[in-house]
Formats: C-alpha cells, sequence, structure tokens
C-alpha cells in the first residue's frame, strides 16, 4: 500500500496536483493574491506546503483533490495541443465544450502539433503524465504518415539507422516499414521511443520527403483503434494498467 505523501512541495505545483488547473496558471493565481494557505494569503508560487496536511483555498473556495481522469482522444488536424493560444487557433480544448463547466483541468500528455493528427492522452494527473513523457521510458510511440512520393528501402534503412536534423541533431526511428503505396505516394509506419520536436518530419525533410498527413496509432500498448476523429473516451483500467505496466519495465523496441 503506498504510503501518504508527506513531502513538502510549491504551492503552485500543489494547485497542479489537485487538478485546479496548470502550474503556470496556479502561478498567477497565487501572485494575484486569489490563493489562501491555511487561512492566509500567499503570494509566492513557490511557498512550501504539505498537500496532505495543508489547506489550500482559491477565492475562499477549499480545494480537495480531484477524481484522476486519463482521456484518450483521436486528435483532428488543425487543432493546437495547448489550452489557450496566442495566435487564437483552435485548440483540442474546443472539443470539450459540451463538457466544459463539469470537466476538471486537464492536461494534454506530449503534444501532437496543428497539422498531425491521431492518439493524445489527457489527464489531471500530472505526475502520471510526466511518467509517460520522460525519455528515461523508451515509450514507443507508433504513426502512419503519408509522404509524396515512394522511398527506396536504402531510405527506410537510414531512418532506423538515424539521420543528422539541420545537419546538428541526431534523429532516430526505432523501426520503419512501408505499409502500402499508390502510384505516387505511399504510407509508412514509424515507431519512436523519444519525444523530439516535429521529429518525424524533420527526419524526412532530411530526404527532401513532404509528408501529407501524420497519424499517430499507439502509444505503448495503447491503440487509437477505431475512435472516431475528434472523439474521445476514457481509458479502460485494463488499458491504463497496461500503460503502467509498460512505464514500469522501460520497455525498448528491438530492430
Amino acid at each position: 500500500m503506498r504510503q501518504r505523501d508527506s513531502r513538502k512541495i510549491g504551492l503552485a505545483r500543489a494547485l497542479s496536483k489537485l487538478g485546479y488547473c496548470s502550474r503556470s496558471q496556479a502561478a498567477a493565481l497565487i501572485r494575484a493574491g486569489r490563493v489562501t494557505l491555511n487561512g492566509a494569503a500567499r503570494h509566492d508560487p513557490e511557498t512550501p506546503v504539505q498537500i496532505e496536511r495543508d489547506r489550500i483555498a482559491v477565492e475562499g473556495l477549499t480545494l480537495k483533490a480531484a477524481d484522476k481522469i486519463y482521456l484518450m482522444m483521436n486528435k483532428p488536424r488543425g487543432l493546437v495541443t495547448t489550452a489557450s493560444d496566442e495566435k487564437d487557433r483552435d485548440t483540442v480544448y474546443s472539443l470539450f465544450v459540451d463538457r466544459a463547466e463539469s470537466m476538471p483541468w486537464l492536461a494534454p500528455v506530449g503534444r501532437l502539433d496543428k497539422a498531425s493528427e491521431g492518439l493524445l492522452l489527457l489527464t489531471n494527473d500530472s505526475e502520471w503524465g510526466a511518467r509517460i513523457t520522460a525519455p528515461e521510458s523508451h515509450l514507443p510511440k507508433t504513426y502512419h504518415v503519408q509522404i509524396a512520393s515512394i522511398p527506396p528501402r536504402e531510405v527506410l534503412e537510414s531512418l532506423e539507422r538515424g539521420v543528422r536534423a539541420d545537419n546538428v541533431e541526431l534523429l532516430q526511428a526505432v523501426r520503419c516499414r512501408l505499409l502500402r503505396s499508390g502510384g505516387k505516394n505511399c504510407w509508412l509506419e514509424i515507431t519512436l521511443d523519444e519525444g523530439k520536436n516535429r521529429q518525424i518530419r524533420r527526419m524526412l525533410a532530411t530526404f527532401d520527403l513532404q509528408v501529407l498527413r501524420l497519424v499517430r496509432v499507439s502509444i505503448g500498448p495503447l491503440q487509437l483503434g477505431t475512435l472516431r476523429k475528434g472523439a474521445y473516451r476514457s481509458l479502460t483500467a485494463e488499458e491504463k494498467t497496461a500503460l503502467d505496466r509498460a512505464i514500469d519495465q522501460s520497455p525498448r523496441l528491438r530492430q
């Protein structure tokens, strides 16, 4: 049985762990004097607290730990993976408009860029989300990628060996294979076990390969399956357990 956590953490982080808002939003609330700790206003986001013992309130409302929520979404192309956007672009949170009042704060686990689509996780369990995205977990993520040509086998082998993006950073696929091809384009299946920014697009750009579509179809053992575009659902207990087991085992695919 897990012992209750008595460590001290920063006040802003505590609000995030309680599922109230993101850490950056919490810091803004604290600096504005809207957060009290044991009845006294605090203005420093790093004020040390013990969640299990201290009473934290936002505008007089005492916070309690929210039930943990774990969602999977089939992100459509054209949405950005953020709560708000300085360019006023539509975000994945627009898909929650029908449940905005009843749903607690959720954060995306990792990102898919605006032009990418497919499997996206969201949760109010910040520690779990950090474990999913931690580089040392080597949790494999698989993508189906449509490109505007049919590359030779040597290119796919090069992607698995690793390529230098911008002649600087080494980027490598765990696995890359041809799924199907047409007259002028094809679909590749590419598996990564790291999450570098726009990694697949940058890798393919080294061979002047144009990406037409990029769809994430799995994260570890979790499959996108038949979830329709723009829809979301809670993970089943079995799916959550399988992801936790995959993180704990820190698997790395072998070629």
